[in-house]
């Protein structure tokens, strides 16, 4: 059922799913599908609605052919959300509220793509009560992403990034991953290091608020780049030239660390465009 006021957009993954359950992705599993696999005997795979008569007729052993095929699967889609205090800061939206609508499209996404989809959110801690677990049914996971809504986090860190790994199943996953990024690069390395074993989509929210439009003279409340550290000051040109540069600083040293994890990173600024989304799985994501 699709959600009204909620946009989706495509998405492909570059690997054979694992999922048992039917979907829209090019799988490893035996079925219905159309993609041809190859022949087996019957006694291995007894299905008589696919002997292969021309295949049986060859075989100098008499043996009964089937065919073989693949089906289309499911992969599970995740988002991983950071929570941190950091993530209250927006001048015309708060950063939480932005990751919430991109969330709710995610999982809309997902169920127009027959995926099931969870979330999990994490500040210095992961947050079980901000956890839905994977499922086919999207509705809990676009309410919850609906109350993120109006949730104000506390000023604590996000260093609980480096567990969220281990509330994801074994098998390969589409995660988007939700944050500043406004930490230690040691942590974002050893987080990423952690989630290898799935196709990450980091997804960067920054205020303008933050960096760009600052004024030129005056007292003004910052972030730090790195650590999102809130800090009041009074702003000169020399200063304000500073954080500028502080941050496209930042922005090239976490593209670089994403790209060392081949995981081309999403900007987002002040409003998510989901065609965008769609254009980033065309041009990165091979399928």
């Amino acid at each position: 059922m699709t959600i009204p006021f909620i946009k989706s957009f495509d998405y492909n993954i570059s690997w054979r799913s694992r999922g048992r359950h039917p979907g829209r992705h090019a799988s490893t599993q035996r079925g219905m599908g159309m993609e041809f696999r190859g022949h087996t005997t019957l006694l291995s795979y007894p299905d008589p609605r696919r002997i292969d008569i021309r295949q049986t007729i060859r075989d100098p052993l008499e043996q009964v052919y089937v065919r073989l095929f693949n089906q289309k699967s499911a992969t599970p889609v995740f988002v991983i959300c950071d929570l941190s205090g950091s993530m209250n800061f927006g001048a015309k939206k708060r950063k939480i509220k932005l990751a919430a609508e991109i969330a709710e499209s995610i999982a809309q996404s997902a169920s127009e793509h027959h995926d099931p989809f969870g979330f999990i959110g994490f500040d210095e801690n992961v947050r079980e009560e901000w956890i839905s677990t994977s499922s086919f049914k999207s509705h809990r996971a676009i309410a919850m992403a609906e109350s993120l809504k109006d949730f104000h986090p506390a000023p604590v860190n996000c260093s609980g990034i480096t567990e969220v790994y281990r509330y994801l199943p074994r098998e390969r996953s589409l995660v988007f991953l939700i944050s500043d990024f406004h930490m230690p690069n040691a942590l974002l390395e050893e987080s990423l290091s952690n989630l290898l074993r799935h196709h990450i989509v980091p997804i960067v929210l920054w205020d303008a608020a933050e960096y760009r439009n600052l004024p030129e003279f005056g007292l003004v409340n910052v972030s730090d780049a790195e650590t999102g550290a809130m800090r009041t000051l009074f702003l000169r040109k020399d200063l304000r030239e500073k954080i500028l540069q502080s941050f496209e600083n930042r922005r090239n040293e976490i593209y670089d660390l994403f790209m060392r994890f081949d995981m081309p990173p999403f900007y987002v600024e002040d409003e998510f465009d989901a065609d965008q989304m769609t254009e980033y799985f065309h041009q990165f994501v091979a399928a």
